[in-house]
């Protein structure tokens, strides 16, 4: 059973993956295709410290979502713009465990004062990381 470790004071939510990073990445652009949501863009923050000669473990950013979902909630409240597409950082610790992060939906509805109605399209992405960490 995966683990999850919430910082309520950021609103980030750390889910423990059972599963190597590579396959936690394979299974994280499974899962959201499958979902019908698309990648947008994914960030290889390790990748990039390599090519400047740096070294950390790896760790990516992955940033997705549907218009369908995104846009009634910008029409709402703009400034959640900062905060969508949905993002999921799936990062190596030094021990070699991998982590999920991602903000949580209730830390969204709050910092954007998103009606609850419309807060739910923000709920994906907890089922998506338990689904992935699992």
């Amino acid at each position: 059973m995966s683990g999850v470790v919430g910082l309520k004071e950021s609103g980030i939510v750390n889910v423990r993956s059972l599963h190597s990073f590579s396959d936690t990445m394979q299974r994280v652009e499974r899962l959201v295709a499958t979902k019908g949501l698309k990648i947008f863009c994914i960030i290889d923050h390790s990748g990039e410290a390599a090519v400047a000669g740096l070294q950390m473990p790896p760790t990516k950013l992955v940033i997705f979502g549907s218009p369908q979902a995104g846009t009634p909630l910008m029409l709402a409240s703009p400034s959640i713009a900062l905060d969508l597409p949905l993002k999921l950082l799936v990062a190596q610790d030094p021990g070699n465990q991998t982590w999920i992060s991602y903000n949580s939906p209730s830390y969204l509805e709050k910092r954007h004062s998103i009606s609850v109605e419309l807060s739910q399209a923000l709920t994906a992405i907890e089922g998506i990381a338990n689904a992935v960490a699992g």
